[in-house]
């Protein structure tokens, strides 16, 4: 059986979704950043700056490991998932996403570990919520498509 079309999201794609997901992400951090931390623009800009940075190199990483897990397991493609799907999927971002961030936050920050535990639990609570809610929109946005001709 030949297929029409890729039931995934191209790379292409994936850096649409990765570098607007970043610029979002920013965008709200950076400010609530400095001003729960009491740290200037500046600071506060570097250390969401550097954790973006990481989290788009995990990122890509990440979405297509979980699309190919969900594209097997239940043979659906990522625009189509359930709610219940999709906090799994903000979630499970937000959690491995800690095994990369914490030592940066550690090496920039005077922060011990569990201070920067503490600020990465802070920002992945914020990043889930801001997930879950992005990719429903740009899922509604850019839909995959897997049907050839689908406009």
């Amino acid at each position: 059986m030949e297929l029409v079309a890729m039931p995934l999201r191209s790379i292409r794609e994936r850096a649409i979704q990765t570098l607007s997901y970043e610029a979002g992400g920013l965008l709200l951090a950076v400010p609530l950043y400095a001003v729960v931390m009491d740290e200037t623009g500046s600071e506060s800009a570097t250390i969401i700056v550097c954790l973006s940075l990481a989290a788009m190199v995990w990122s890509p990483i990440q979405n297509c490991l979980f699309d190919l897990v969900d594209l097997k397991i239940t043979g659906r493609v990522a625009s189509d998932r359930p709610h219940t799907v999709r906090l799994v999927h903000a979630a499970s971002h937000e959690l491995t996403s800690c095994l990369v961030t914490v030592p940066i936050i550690m090496a920039i920050s005077s922060f011990g570990f569990w201070q920067a535990l503490a600020v990465d639990i802070g920002l992945t609570l914020l990043y889930t919520a801001y997930a879950y809610i992005f990719h429903i929109v740009f899922d509604w946005l850019r839909p995959v498509d897997t049907v050839a001709g689908r406009p």
